[in-house]
């Protein structure tokens, strides 16, 4: 089934070859650079899964990670974190920060696949 997912990326290859994966399986897929526009994005729209990059400028994952699970409204979207910075202490910092999956980069692509439909299979 497919699904509307926001992709926040900062890297022009990531975000070029996370979206041409995703749309081949049929998803929408919503782009913003970082934090501050998938804020801005978010304002208008509910995605069913988003897909946050956690080394963003501007306002970084962790942060627009928290603000978009303070916000009722949003609260409920499965929020997976991508970091290509994978050391002790990340997963436990974007948990505590609301992410409700972690993946490290490079990102396997049946791995991503898999995951967005466990992580999309209620909504």
């Amino acid at each position: 089934m497919a699904r509307r997912i926001l992709l926040v990326e900062d890297n022009p290859q990531n975000r070029y070859l996370m979206t041409y994966l995703l749309e081949s399986k049929g998803h929408v897929v919503d782009v913003a650079e970082d934090g501050e526009q998938a804020l801005t994005i978010l304002e208008d729209q509910v995605p069913d899964l988003i897909l946050m990059d956690m080394q963003l400028p501007r306002v970084d994952g962790y942060e627009a990670t928290r603000r978009i699970k303070a916000d009722d409204r949003l609260r409920s979207v499965p929020l997976v974190a991508l970091t290509a910075h994978s050391m002790k202490g990340d997963r436990a910092r974007a948990v505590d920060a609301g992410c409700d999956a972690f993946v490290s980069k490079p990102v396997d692509a049946e791995e991503i696949l898999a995951l967005v439909e466990r992580m999309t299979a209620t909504t």
